[in-house]
């Protein structure tokens, strides 16, 4: 029982295995080195494959390729695939995608269109390609009926013209509008062709005063139902008889003034005209402009376009009792002892800075050296 008893109150032993004991830090520093300058490796070492205006890639894009994997192509909308010439690209071992033309897939063209009668086809961007356009335009005496632009496109059964071509018809006009105390050539026809003309002719008044014709007395077929020009007036036009006082009339003369008469005016002597010399029967039976008018004297922009130097009496020269002329500017000359200084005007000029500048200079330098 001692013995059992003994074995009891042993303490444990516990066993440690060679694995479970602690690693030196030098192993520790071993391992992190390794990890940090370890060369990274990867097997997706391609990117997403190239993108194209003409081609997509098949199916779900991925962002990353193995070495040797394959991309297929497909040509987009509107484009068909050149049959000498691959769709796919391959993942290399750089890195890189194989190369692939650009050209791989080219434009569909939409079939050619004729031009229709009276009409030519412009093609606006060289070729009948697909996104490509088609203008029409029609001969000269010819409208448009339909769409002007054509663009290229893709349908369900193919490549084909956004609509039908349009037509070009002849341009007509209808009659012209009747005028009062007027008539037109034109009476009795029912249509006319492009260009064709009309001409209108005022009636006879029965009063003593003529009808005048206001406006355009042609009018032309310009497009479809369209003239070149309202139709003119025929009314009666008498402008006032023009009186000018201190003035005279010198063209224009007659008893009545009617439409688009015209008169010129000059004033008598020592008066100048204020306004037009030449004035003009207006539709309305005025005067454009209105009548001038004569004011004594001389005209403000002619008394402004002279500037005259100011009268002056020189304090010292050879000849005190000298008056300086008018409108004179000083240059100084020395004779002997005596200084003569000597004015001279610029005529036909108006006077400006420069003159007034020598002029002030050399005023000072005459009285300085006396």
């Amino acid at each position: 029982m001692a013995a059992s008893s003994a074995l009891r109150k042993a303490p444990p032993h516990h066993c440690q295995s060679p694995s479970a004991s602690p690693a030196s830090p030098w192993v520790l520093g071993i391992l992190l080195l390794t990890l940090v300058f370890l060369p990274p490796t990867s097997s997706n070492t391609c990117g997403e494959p190239p993108r194209f205006q003409s081609m997509r890639p098949k199916g779900d894009i991925k962002s990353s390729y193995n070495v040797g994997e394959r991309v297929e192509y497909e040509c987009r909308l509107g484009y068909s695939h050149r049959l000498s010439l691959p769709k796919f690209i391959t993942c290399q071992e750089n890195q890189q995608w194989s190369q692939i033309s650009n050209d791989t897939c080219y434009k569909k063209s939409c079939p050619r269109q004729p031009e229709p009668p009276n009409s030519q086809v412009n093609v606006v961007n060289g070729s009948y390609e697909y996104g490509s356009q088609i203008e029409y335009v029609c001969n000269e005496g010819y409208h448009l009926i339909g769409e002007r632009i054509l663009y290229c496109q893709v349908s369900d059964t193919g490549m084909q013209w956004s609509g039908s071509p349009p037509r070009c018809e002849k341009i007509m006009c209808t009659p012209p509008p009747n005028i009062p105390n007027g008539a037109h050539s034109g009476v009795g026809s029912d249509a006319f062709e492009y260009r064709a003309a009309v001409t209108y002719t005022c009636n006879r008044a029965s009063g003593p005063d003529e009808f005048s014709l206001i406006g355009e007395s042609q009018l032309y077929c310009v497009g479809p139902g369209k003239w070149s020009s309202d139709p003119p007036q025929c009314k009666v036009v008498k402008c006032p008889f023009p009186e000018l006082t201190n003035g005279k009339q010198v063209s224009g003369f007659g008893t009545k003034f009617c439409y688009n008469a015209k008169v010129t005016f000059e004033c008598n002597q020592g008066f100048y005209l204020h306004g037009s010399e030449l004035i003009t029967c207006n539709d309305n039976s005025t005067w454009q402009p209105p009548i001038p008018s004569c004011l004594k004297g001389q005209p403000p922009s002619t008394a402004r376009s002279r500037v005259l130097c100011p009268s002056l009496t020189s304090p010292h020269t050879s000849n005190p009792s000298s008056s300086i002329p008018s409108g004179s500017v000083p240059t100084r000359t020395t004779s002997g002892t005596s200084i003569v200084l000597q004015y001279t005007c610029p005529h036909d000029r108006p006077l400006d800075l420069r003159d007034i500048l020598e002029w002030i200079l050399a005023f000072i330098i005459a009285v300085l050296e006396l």
